[in-house]
C-alpha cells in the first residue's frame, strides 16, 4: 500500500509523531475515515492482525503508528504505551492545522470522535476542538497555523 503523493504542499514535516494502538489495522482505517489521513504505507507485524510500522500522510505531515505490544522486548516497545495500557492517560497530543475546522469536526463527530473540548474561536486567531479517538489518543484540529500566524 505504498504510494508516492504527490499533492504534498512542499517538504514533508522534520517532527513525526509516533502512536501504538491495541488495534492497529481498526485504528488505520479510523484515522483515516474519521480525520482525513491517508495510509502510505502498511508494514505486517509478526502476528496476523498486528502492524509492524505504519505511516500515515494528511497535508505535508505524517504520523507512524504501530500495535501495541507487536514488538514485545523491545526498548521501544518498553517506552512508548496505548491510552488503553495506561488507563486512558496520553503524555502528548497532536495538533493539526485543517483548513475548515467547522468540516473537519462534523466528520470526526460522524465517525463516533469523542469531542472533549468543543469547537471554539481561540483568543490567538483560529477556530478549533480537541477529541480521543476510539483508543483514547487526544488530538486537536484547528485552523490556527503557527508557521503562518505567529
Amino acid at each position: 500500500m505504498s504510494e508516492k503523493r504527490e499533492d504534498r504542499p512542499g517538504p514533508g514535516a522534520r517532527v513525526i509523531p509516533g502512536l501504538r494502538y491495541t488495534d492497529a489495522p481498526a485504528a488505520i482505517e479510523w484515522l483515516c475515515s474519521a480525520f482525513g489521513f491517508h495510509a502510505t504505507l502498511v508494514v505486517p507485524g509478526p502476528t496476523e492482525g498486528l502492524v509492524a510500522h505504519a505511516q500515515l500522510v494528511l497535508g505535508n505531515g505524517m504520523i507512524m503508528l504501530g500495535s501495541a505490544g507487536g514488538h514485545e522486548g523491545t526498548d521501544f516497545d518498553l517506552l512508548v504505551k496505548s491510552p488503553t495500557e495506561l488507563g486512558g492517560a496520553c503524555t502528548q497530543a497532536a495538533y493539526v492545522v485543517v483548513e475548515d475546522a467547522d468540516a473537519h469536526h462534523a466528520r470526526a463527530v460522524a465517525a463516533g470522535a469523542e469531542i472533549v473540548m468543543d469547537l471554539v474561536d481561540q483568543d490567538y486567531g483560529g477556530r478549533g476542538y480537541t477529541c480521543r479517538d476510539p483508543e483514547g489518543h487526544v488530538w486537536s484540529f484547528g485552523t490556527y497555523d503557527p508557521w503562518v500566524e505567529g
